[in-house]
């Protein structure tokens, strides 16, 4: 039984079953198999922007069939048709997610690829959310990814176009539209109110 994230070998290939297994209290991603360490507690600011965008998706949603979901919540990400947990090498906790096609969600989380994932960066994950997370979510096809900068206080929207993500806009102020959603839009003030 694996007690303690020091038990595991931080250059070892993991899965979903060894993850399902672990007994330790730190927040842990696996990326393609790698363990990446979660950041201690957001800031005020992080969780003011998730609470914030929250509100605003939670109403735009409220009489509609998609869901929507905050970490922790495990999202596994298959790659071709990998299902069973010793095959799944990767598994997110997105800050937000919205999920359309309910036959993903199971008692663990969801299996397959939200519609829309929203990331708020910290000094600590931007890299991981500007690389490889962004990375990941276009070759498993998020439709549509948010990047929230609280410091920069912007909000970067991508679109996935053809197998790969275009940059709509990078917004700092006014109403960001969801490309998915168009008639849904989020308030920037708010979100860094």
């Amino acid at each position: 039984m694996i007690t303690d994230i020091s038990q595991l070998d931080p250059n070892g290939t993991y899965t979903y079953a060894d993850y399902l297994k672990w007994q330790f209290d730190e927040s842990v991603e696996l990326i393609k198999g790698k363990i990446y360490r979660m950041s201690p507690a957001p800031k005020r600011a992080h969780q003011l922007a998730v609470s914030h965008l929250l509100v605003d998706i939670s109403l735009h949603f409220s009489n509609d069939s998609c869901q929507i979901y905050t970490a922790p919540f495990d999202v596994r990400l298959p790659v071709r048709n990998e299902r069973k947990p010793d095959q799944l090498h990767t598994v997110v906790q997105p800050d937000i997610c919205v999920i359309c096609d309910l036959s993903k969600l199971d008692d663990n989380g969801c299996l397959g690829a939200p519609d829309w994932v929203i990331e708020i960066i910290s000094p600590r994950t931007a890299r991981n959310d500007f690389n490889d997370k962004f990375n990941l979510y276009q070759e498993s096809g998020v439709r549509e990814y948010w990047i929230v900068q609280p410091k920069e206080k912007a909000v970067n929207v991508y679109v996935l176009e053809d197998g790969e993500y275009a940059l709509v806009d990078v917004y700092e102020s006014g109403e960001i539209p969801s490309c998915l959603f168009p008639d849904l839009l989020v308030s920037h003030d708010r979100i860094f109110r």
